[in-house]
């Protein structure tokens, strides 16, 4: 054994070098055989020294014309200089002596496809599938994916990864792409026929049992993904995507606990993550607990400043719990970031509601209905505020105009029926009142929780207590 073999290797080039030059500059005529031309051209390539790999190539297709190696060598640094079309017709010489080398396809390809001729690049691949077995045969369906994707046929792309998965299960890079490709062509019935037909044969690959849960969580089945995905974590301890994608399905189940147990063991695994201190502040939240939630909400701000939703998120952690002005602070540095946001504006516009500021608060929720014109939650806010401020007439004109904006939602007709109660015109909000509850007898709690004191209106209880009978009848 020698003691250096890449100072010997180095050595070795070196040599060959030197009589290439001397050959080259006319000073010797030495001797090259096959192999030492193509260990020339391929430092000349891994030097991207490209004019001089193709000049070596020239030279040892001149010696030796009827070497199909050499030539799919010259093919392929013309194909990296981009001269296309000459290596069509070199590669066309190769074919000659070698129809079968599986670099004759693949060159062939990548000229195609340079050419924009991808029809001819799929016809070329499809045809040479039929010739190829093995590794040929699945480095062939692997060019031909990516000839799917840039020509955008993923479903095909698809079929390419799972005849590769067919052929050899345990294909990390399959199993990896298919993945991804599921999700994007929606095809995950196939995917779990396919993934659990695999792992009849290999029950411990922990990417067959991630992707089968991936698909199982494509058709929104999260009890049986996280079945898979707790197999995938069993066999791998440190599979923290698994872990991920387990968190998510959790709290697509409103099993908040359980999703933050398997997140801290992302969390435990990887770098942190803001969209994972999201998700667990998520949680938190549903789970009302407002202080924690806010913990974990304000690690994902460190790790991501800019991201608006997240000081809005905080907003409502402090809205939950009545703490107007805290929530204004992290609302007004969300709407420094993103100041057009109609759901920012509406929680400051209940904030400064809350707090007594009527025309602050009116301005807000002016926004709102401004830039979502015809959503009723910006309109309810805009008309609520206005009554709570005795500005009737302009909430009767803003209950008006969300009418003719909204398509006639009946709890503006029972808003419609509160103001005008306000203004003294009892008959008039008694007939609007009798319409709100004949078109949606369910709006007649938001009308109450408006102004609980209208339920001392004999007249109202009346109108409320006949419109009842007549809809029981």
């Amino acid at each position: 054994m020698k003691e250096y073999p890449f100072r010997q290797d180095k050595e070795d080039l070196e040599e060959l070098l030197k009589r290439y030059f001397d050959r080259k500059s006319g000073r010797s005529n030495a001797y090259l055989d096959e192999e030492s031309f193509e260990k020339i051209i391929n430092h000349f390539d891994e030097t991207e020294d490209l004019a001089q790999a193709q000049e070596a190539c020239d030279m040892a297709v001149e010696q030796f014309p009827y070497s199909s190696a050499l030539l799919l060598r010259k093919a392929d640094i013309m194909i990296a200089t981009r001269k296309y079309t000459e290596a069509l017709a070199v590669l066309d010489m190769a074919e000659l002596l070698d129809s079968r080398d599986i670099n004759l396809f693949i060159l062939r390809t990548d000229a195609y496809l340079a050419l924009d001729k991808q029809e001819k690049a799929v016809e070329l691949l499809e045809n040479a599938l039929q010739y190829f077995e093995g590794e040929e045969r699945i480095d062939l369906l692997f060019e031909l994916a990516d000839v799917y994707d840039d020509y955008e046929e993923f479903d095909k792309l698809f079929d390419c990864l799972r005849m590769i998965l067919e052929q050899e299960p345990a294909n990390e890079e399959a199993l990896y792409k298919i993945c991804f490709w599921t999700d994007f062509t929606g095809r995950n019935e196939e995917s779990i026929k396919l993934h659990q037909k695999i792992l009849e044969e290999h029950p411990y690959s922990e990417l067959a049992w991630f992707n089968l849960a991936a698909a199982f969580q494509g058709l929104k089945l999260y009890e049986k993904a996280i079945d898979a995905y707790k197999f995938a974590v069993t066999i791998d301890e440190k599979f923290d995507y698994a872990y991920r994608n387990m968190g998510d399905a959790y709290i697509r189940l409103r099993k908040f606990r359980d999703a933050i147990e398997v997140l801290e063991k992302v969390l435990e695994l990887t770098r942190p993550e803001d969209v994972i201190y999201e998700a667990m502040g998520h949680c938190y939240d549903r789970l009302r607990n407002y202080a924690q939630a806010r913990f974990y909400y304000r690690k994902a701000v460190h790790l991501n400043a800019d991201d608006s939703k997240l000081y809005y998120k905080i907003a409502c952690t402090y809205i939950n719990e009545e703490q107007w002005s805290q929530a204004i602070k992290q609302l007004e540095t969300a709407m420094q970031i993103s100041k057009s946001q109609p759901d920012f504006n509406l929680a400051m516009g209940e904030c400064k509601s809350q707090l007594g500021e009527v025309k602050d608060a009116i301005y807000y929720f002016s926004q709102v209905v401004r830039s979502r014109p015809k959503a009723a939650n910006g309109w309810k806010a805009l008309v609520r505020c206005l009554y709570n401020g005795a500005f009737y007439d302009e909430a009767l004109e803003q209950a008006d105009a969300a009418l003719r904006q909204t398509d006639g939602k009946a709890i503006f007709i029972y808003y419609k029926s509160i103001i005008l109660l306000a203004k003294g015109k009892t008959k008039e909000a008694l007939l609007y009142l009798e319409r709100a509850i004949q078109k949606s007898p369910r709006g007649l709690k938001e009308f109450v929780a408006l102004h609980p004191a209208v339920l001392q209106n004999q007249a109202v209880v009346d109108v409320i207590a006949r419109n009842k009978k007549n809809g029981k009848q």
